[in-house]
């Protein structure tokens, strides 16, 4: 399949999904062409805010290839993708982006994420989310473990 074929696909999974009754985001992960996995939102029927489309069709197609390293496949996404979905790209290890809709887009019509992105330049303690780092201590013992291991997957 083209890019625009696949595009097209991520775009008609957000356009089914709200007459499902889920979020208007659709996404694909393709390698050479090939659909691997899809994904929708489904925040509100799933009752899981971490259920977006992106994170969905990554799950799908690492269940689907067997490891968590999509290096190799690309991702089609209706919309330019929260810092969540951003985040999980990256560390799946995608080799390409593409989108239909922006954050602009996103914002009119009531997802707004600029806020995250302001928060993340700020120090913990100025956030709005109140948090406090607790026994930091005995929290470095799996670190510690983790890097001593030799038989570890480093990811």
């Amino acid at each position: 399949m083209t890019k625009e074929e696949l595009m097209r696909k991520a775009i008609e999974l957000s356009v089914r999904n709200v007459a499902e009754g889920g979020g208007p985001f659709g996404a694909v992960i393709a390698r050479n062409g090939e659909i691997i996995s899809t994904g929708t939102n489904r925040v509100t029927p799933d009752h899981d805010p971490t259920a977006h489309a992106e994170v969905s069709a990554i799950r799908a197609a690492c269940r689907e290839l067997g490891t968590f390293d999509l290096s190799g496949c690309e991702i089609y996404t209706s919309c330019e993708p929260c810092p969540m979905c951003l985040g999980a790209i990256y560390w799946a290890h995608l080799d390409r982006m593409y989108y239909g809709n922006d954050k602009h887009d996103a914002a009119r019509i009531g997802f707004d994420d600029a806020f995250i992105y302001k928060e993340l330049e700020l120090n913990p303690e100025d956030r709005r989310l109140q948090a406090e780092r607790l026994l930091p201590e005995e929290a470095l013992k799996a670190f510690t473990d983790w890097e001593n291991k030799t038989d570890k997957t480093a990811y």
